[in-house]
């Protein structure tokens, strides 16, 4: 049985997850801090709570765009409780919005040997695998790092968290995504979308719109399948529409980093400088070194004066 908490500990982590809840990031992680130390002073030997409180400190640095600082409290929250799927998340998301798309890769692919349901699991292994082909080529796979066997005892350990999370997955698609489909249109949609790529390596950006449109026909939950076609409609000129598939893009996955990319293209080219002004910035947000992103911003900036 674990020790009991001290009242100030339980009572810091409390006020730390009601300031996240609040959107107060910041002051969530200095209560996570102060609930850590704590533990440090008195001596406790709690590893399951210390390792909560890193995991829910990296969720805070997440959130701040701290990228660096929430890789290092999951590994830490790991160190402490393996296999933990929440910190696992967390570190690939970070992985991910820096561009180790290797890391990001074997962290999604852990989660999913926990629960192969978890659906920010499976749509980050579709990215990473599109991210790696296309930055290390067809062998990509023979230039991962090796990826941990997840043991069952570990598996059984995690099944109520992963039940939670897998509900609180499902619970959120509910209630922000307007319609649901079988998997088997969505596999339609899949095919329709490569056929789409394949058209645009092709130069044909006309049949890919066509393409695209049909697979979001089939399912309307792929944020690339509407940045893909906002890259046509850019292309074909036709900017409020790339505006408008961008938006929709972002809507399902608000790290596109494309879509940012695309929108404020296409924004720029309808003189509205200060809504590309914008989406730059939250671009280089997330991928601070980003070369196309900040070339385009010095562009607008001469617009803007």
């Amino acid at each position: 049985m674990a020790p009991k908490l001290s009242e100030s500990v339980e009572r810091l982590r409390a006020a730390g997850n009601q300031s996240f809840r609040n959107g107060q990031f910041a002051e969530a992680a200095a209560l996570y801090s102060r609930a850590l130390r704590v533990m440090q002073e008195q001596g406790s030997s709690d590893p399951k709570e210390e390792s909560v409180l890193y995991s829910n400190r990296a969720a805070c640095h997440l959130k701040d765009g701290n990228c660096r600082d929430c890789i290092k409290d999951c590994t830490l929250a790991l160190a402490l409780v393996p296999f933990s799927m929440k910190s696992l998340l967390r570190r690939a998301s970070a992985y991910e919005a820096l561009e180790k798309y290797p890391l990001a890769y074997v962290d999604y692919k852990v989660v999913l040997q926990i629960d192969d349901s978890v659906t920010s699991a499976l749509e980050g292994v579709n990215r990473m695998t599109r991210a790696l082909m296309d930055s290390l080529g067809p062998e990509w796979r023979l230039k991962l790092p090796s990826i941990p066997l997840v043991p069952v005892s570990a598996q059984k350990r995690w099944g109520s968290e992963n039940h939670k999370e897998t509900a609180k997955s499902k619970s959120k698609e509910t209630t922000s995504v307007k319609s649901r489909v079988p998997s088997g249109d969505v596999e339609r949609a899949r095919v329709l979308k490569e056929e789409g790529n394949e058209l645009v390596k092709k130069g044909n950006h006309k049949k890919a719109i066509e393409k695209y449109s049909e697979s979001l026909s089939f399912s309307n939950l792929e944020s690339t399948t509407y940045s893909n076609r906002a890259l046509c409609y850019l292309v074909l000129k036709q900017y409020k529409e790339a505006v408008r598939d961008c938006t929709e893009a972002l809507k399902l996955d608000g790290k596109n980093v494309k879509a940012f990319y695309r929108r404020a293209q296409a924004y720029k080219a309808l003189k509205d400088y200060k809504s590309s002004f914008a989406d730059i910035n939250s671009l280089l947000k997330i991928e601070p070194r980003n070369g196309p992103a900040q070339k385009l911003q010095q562009e607008v900036n001469q617009s803007l004066k």
